[in-house]
């Protein structure tokens, strides 16, 4: 076999190599701020409730400020 079919062959291997780790770096990175992301909406809901607040709490706003 010539020798700059297998330098082509083996580069061509090492950039799918390549692809799929970075396609696997890529999805772990998303997953993370998805999970990030759900963290801090699940907190703003939380504390944006006022299922346990006192009566009239929230009743008057303020909107000259």
């Amino acid at each position: 076999m010539d020798m700059s079919l297998v330098m082509a062959v083996l580069a061509n291997q090492q950039s799918a190599v390549q692809s799929q780790v970075a396609t696997s770096v890529l999805k772990s990175n998303l997953d993370a701020q998805k999970s990030a992301v759900e963290t801090l909406l699940g907190s703003a809901q939380q504390t944006l409730s006022l299922a346990n607040a006192g009566a009239g709490v929230g009743g008057n706003l303020n909107i000259a400020a």
